[in-house]
């Protein structure tokens, strides 16, 4: 099965072996996003929302790169450090959803950088098989 790398332009290097986003038989794979800046550095320490907009924004530029939209988006796996920012990921999330939402799981974990409260990774179904 051909797959495509999806990078949007100006994407700093992983801190990792990914990419991220790839796209195979019509479904884009959103990487875990971490509200990184160009330099891998957290964004936003201790404000969960701010946090959260910075990781959709980003998977955004993926899904937009690969020709989608949010409305593409069928599913998250959402990653919090600690419940009580619970309330204020949703509020964020609900924004970049405001329609018909995806499905989606949300667990508590330790995440790759300790300021880092947010992880999202994705899954669109974008119904063409390349990109």
């Amino acid at each position: 099965m051909p797959k495509s790398v999806i990078i949007p332009p100006g994407t700093s290097a992983p801190i990792a072996p990914f990419v991220p986003g790839t796209f195979a038989d019509g479904v884009l794979y959103v990487s875990g996003t971490l509200p990184f800046d160009k330099q891998n550095n957290v964004v936003h320490v201790g404000n969960a929302a701010a946090q959260t907009r910075h990781v959709l924004e980003t998977i955004k530029s993926v899904v937009e790169t690969a020709g989608g939209s949010m409305a593409d988006v069928t599913f998250n796996s959402i990653f919090l450090t600690d419940w009580s920012n619970y309330s204020a990921i949703n509020e964020v999330y609900a924004e970049f959803f405001p329609g018909e939402k995806p499905a989606r799981y949300c667990i508590q974990c330790g995440l790759v950088k300790p300021d880092a409260l947010v992880e999202i990774a994705s899954v669109a179904h974008l119904g063409r098989p390349e990109v």
